[in-house]
């Protein structure tokens, strides 16, 4: 019965390589904030916003979506064997389900967050990304383990401390997107997959 109503086919692995490419994305990006406001330039006005705030904005996109492909085709990669491995399929209508209640809260959040930036709340995204993903997977867990909700959890108290304290987005994603995604993998493959390797 719970086979069919929920998807367990997630992989620990999946968690964790997600989480590595997150700490790996907020490495660069840290070291591209530091090495654009140490050089020293001025930041020459275009339009009443600095130019090296517009470059570190753009080089920041680009880190931030790599990284994301990164986490996504890595997690991909694992939770496909896993399901190869145990004969479930990877797309049915259980997984349908997971998706869309991922995604909607995701897009919602992601449509906010892109008003926000048009708006200049740059300090909004780092926690908003936190808080929508946080409520993504809480909405989720009803259509896998439910573990992911305690991961849901971890995201939105990290969002809200970061609403607080944002001048440190990057530290909060690394302990988000990375430290709690490897933290909540290797409970999940210590539980669930530890004994069938």
């Amino acid at each position: 019965m719970e086979r069919s109503s929920r998807f367990i086919s997630l992989s620990g692995w999946s968690g964790v390589s997600a989480g590595v490419c997150a700490l790996i994305g907020a490495y660069f990006a840290n070291k591209r904030i530091h090495e654009m406001f140490s050089n020293g330039l001025p930041d020459q006005s275009y339009d009443g916003i600095g130019m090296r705030s517009i470059f570190l904005f753009n080089d920041l996109i680009v880190i931030a979506a790599l990284t994301f492909i990164g986490a996504l085709i890595t997690a991909f990669l694992f939770t496909f064997l896993r399901t190869r491995k145990h004969g479930v399929p990877l797309w049915d209508r259980t997984v349908q389900r997971l998706v869309w209640n991922t995604f909607l809260p995701i897009a919602v959040g992601g449509l906010v967050l892109l008003r926000a930036l048009s708006l200049g709340y740059f300090e909004l995204i780092a926690p908003g990304c936190l808080i929508f993903y946080g409520l993504a997977l809480v909405n989720a867990s009803k259509y896998t383990l439910g573990e992911i909700r305690y991961l849901g959890y971890g995201q939105l108290i990290l969002g809200i401390f970061n609403l607080y304290d944002f001048h440190n987005g990057i530290m909060y994603w690394a302990l988000g997107f990375g430290v709690l995604h490897i933290v909540y993998g290797l409970v999940m493959w210590w539980k669930y997959e530890r004994v069938s390797q």
